[in-house]
This record gives structure tokens, sequence and C-alpha cells, in this order.
């Protein structure tokens, strides 16, 4: 990934004393380390995949195979295959045989054909250079067996995990017997580290586990974060829902200097705020907790930017009659679905004068093209703009990789969900599970 060189020195890194130290152009020269939350700080200082001994070992490994497919059962996007394969390859060259383990969609405890691994292992196959043995089971008598008979450099992966009820319900016993099957757990699906699921948390309590390189990426990113940003710090966030990002917007009110609120949730805040909404998305339960964090973000000099004018339609379909509207001005029987050109002109402001932005969340409904306008524009910004660029969440990543832009950010975590929890100074069950320094 090639980055400006202004981001490449402001990007984070760990400097690994039991402790992370974020190394920004204004940090003493002593490298002192700088104050995290007590669980972020315990969260920092679990072991990594470097720190095992996996030569001849067999290693259970929990990745983030969640991949999108389209209606035949076709990969249309194997990133989270790429994210993984630095730690698989690693843990390949210490001579350790591998055996991976992934869910895929929401099957909910059932078998469902269109969701199994097959298609996973056979992309897994082709990015490795190597046969993956793909089983159709995870757990019983004929997968133990294969899984005891693996040699060195030799890679298996289990079926989707998700077949199995005990896997949500993280039953210990299932955990057992997924355990069994190796000497070592690796956990570098960071996607999931919000879930306590048998194959994230359970089978940590009966191998020793450390974090692959995905996951210690992750963590040093965002805690990076959490620790000291450079400032000014530029929070955006988006997407349908207030409730969402309730937890992460509190916690980053006394950390950030603006925060630019846009798609469906912004129209809660402005309906907080007096303004008509007309029929735009609205979590009318959500009120009051939006005159809350605007009255908090007052107290605590906190900027929060709202869609000073809006895209509106009378129906979220393409090809309907568009008018742009001021922010008081939405008609009653429309819906707004976008920001507008003066919201954009707001929010260029506060970003070409970030040194550190996180992004959460689209502008509108980006899906359809009349209404992709604001986000793909945010977008722009980023990759012009002369800060540390942190994307979270699976549609403002999907907007910047149908543009092309992915490669000028300086990290798109792989966790939507998990990377607004640990933001929101959560502990992630994933995380707390592996072992410590």
């Amino acid at each position: 990934m090639k980055l400006k060189q202004s981001q490449r020195q402001r990007l984070l890194h760990s400097v690994r004393n039991d402790r992370l130290a974020c190394a920004y152009p204004h940090a003493d020269k002593r490298g002192s380390l700088f104050v995290m939350t007590e669980k972020t700080e315990k969260m920092m200082e679990k072991l990594t995949v470097k720190d095992m001994d996996l030569k001849n070992k067999r290693v259970l490994m929990r990745v983030d195979f969640n991949v999108a497919l389209d209606k035949e059962g076709n990969i249309t996007d194997d990133t989270r295959i790429r994210a993984s394969l630095p730690t698989i390859r690693y843990i390949l060259e210490q001579g350790a045989s591998l055996i991976l383990m992934s869910h895929l969609g929401r099957p909910k405890g059932k078998v469902v054909e269109k969701l199994r691994m097959d298609a996973v292992a056979r992309r897994l196959e082709k990015l490795l250079g190597k046969k993956v043995l793909k089983l159709d089971e995870c757990v019983g008598s004929e997968v133990k067996k294969e899984a005891k008979e693996m040699k060195p450099s030799e890679v298996m992966l289990l079926e989707n995990t998700r077949f199995y009820k005990e896997e949500t319900d993280n039953d210990p016993q299932f955990a057992k017997k997924l355990a069994s099957l190796a000497d070592i757990f690796i956990n570098d699906a960071f996607g999931t580290a919000h879930r306590a699921h048998a194959s994230t948390v359970g089978v940590a309590r009966f191998l020793p586990s450390a974090a692959g390189f995905l996951m210690e990426k992750e963590l040093e990113v965002l805690g990076g974060i959490l620790a000291n940003p450079q400032a000014p710090f530029v929070a955006i966030l988006g997407g349908a829902k207030v409730s969402d990002k309730i937890g992460v917007l509190l916690n980053l009110l006394d950390k950030c200097e603006d925060i630019l609120i846009g798609g469906g949730m912004a129209y809660t805040f402005l309906k907080a705020k007096g303004f008509p909404v007309g029929k735009s998305l609205l979590e009318e339960e959500k009120i009051s907790e939006a005159k809350n964090i605007i009255d908090k973000a007052f107290e605590k000099k906190c900027n929060i930017l709202l869609p000073l004018d809006h895209i509106v339609a009378k129906e979220a379909k393409k090809g309907v009659e568009v008018k742009i509207v001021g922010q008081d001005k939405i008609p009653l029987d429309w819906l707004a679905l976008d920001i507008g050109p003066e919201t954009l002109k707001l929010f260029a402001g506060s970003i070409k004068k970030a040194r550190t932005v996180f992004w959460n969340g689209p502008m509108g409904m980006f899906e359809i093209e009349d209404f992709a306008k604001g986000t793909e524009t945010i977008a722009k910004m980023l990759a012009e703009c002369d800060a540390t660029v942190v994307v979270g969440g699976g549609d403002s990543i999907a907007a910047i990789r149908s543009i092309g832009l992915e490669d000028k950010m300086s990290h798109i975590s792989t966790g939507g969900g998990a990377s607004l929890e640990f933001l929101e100074g959560k502990e992630l069950p994933g995380v707390a599970a592996l072992d410590s320094k």
C-alpha cells in the first residue's frame, strides 16, 4: 500500500514493552508511552503469533472468510481472504500444519448449501499456490483423523462454523472438540472479535492462544486512535441508525474536534434540533439520546456538524425525480437520501484541517447512483487529505473500492462492528480470551 510521506510518518506502529506506543510527530523524543483506557491497554498486552513456538505443531486458526457472494455463490470480493495471508504464510513457514475455521453468512445453526466453504477453499488455494483440503464438517471422527494425519506446511479448511448452533452459543463441549484438533490457537479474525462464540472465545480456554498479524495490526491502529491521535481528530459517521453508533459518539466527544454526521442517522439529530425531516429515516426512540449527545458535545467543545442541505426524492429508487433542498426544507412526503453540495463544502473544511480521520458509514443511499455523490465525494476528499485516515464499516469500504481509492487510505479495518465497539472502549471477547504476555 502506497502512502503519502506525511501519512507514513504518522501511521501507527507498536513499540512493545507490554504497552503500545503510538509514533506520531508530536510524541516526545523519549518515545514515552501514551495513556490508554484500562480495557484497551489489556487488549494490547496479548501474545502474538510471533511469540509462539510453531515448529511441528498443529495450529487451529480462526479467520474471517465471511466474503461477499453473488447469487450463483461466486466470490465477488476476496479482500478478507487476502488479509489473512500474511499470518497463514508465516505459520506454514515455521513448519506448522494449519487448520482454518470461519463462518460464512448467517445460516443460523443449519446447513445451507450455498454457504458451504468450497468456493472459499478454491480461492484460498489459488492465492496460496498450494493445496487446501476442505472438509464437510467442523468436528467428528473424520475431522479428527484428517487433522491427526496432517504434515508440516499442510492446510485444511473446516466447514462453515455457523452450521452448528453450538458455535454462536459458545458451547464449551463444541469448543473443546474444535480445540482437540490442534496444539495452538491463533485468532486473526478481528471482524468477529466482538462475538463470544465457540471458535473465537471457547477454544481459547483449551489451547495456548495468540493474535495473528491482522488482529495485531487492527488493535495497534485503533488503539492508537484512542490513545493519542494527532490533532485535529475528525470522525465521520454515517449509515442508517443512530443506535448503532451512540456508544462510539459518546466516547469520541472528548477526543475529536469535529464529528461529521451524515446518512440516515443524521435525521434523528436534525429532528432533535427541531428541523422537519419529512419521510426520512428516523429513530423516534433515539431523539432524546441525540439531544443528549448534542448537549455533551457543546460541553466538551466538540463540534457536531450536521447536513446543511439534502438530496431528496419521493422514493428510494433509481431514476425518480430528485431535488436539492435546504436544511429546514424537506417536504412532508419526501425523504432525504444523500447530503447536498453545501454540506459537502462544510465537511470539506473540517477534513482539510484534519490530521487524523476515522470514517464509518456512508453519507446516503450510495447503492443508487442518484444518491452516491455524497459518499463518493467524501471518499475522494479523504484520499487527498494530509491525514492518517482509518476507515471501518462494510458500506464505507465498498464505496472506496468502487472508485478505486482503497490504496489511498492509511488503514482499512476488516471489522465494522468490532472497530466500533473497540472505539466505544468496550472489551472485545475474542481479544480478551487470548493469552497475555
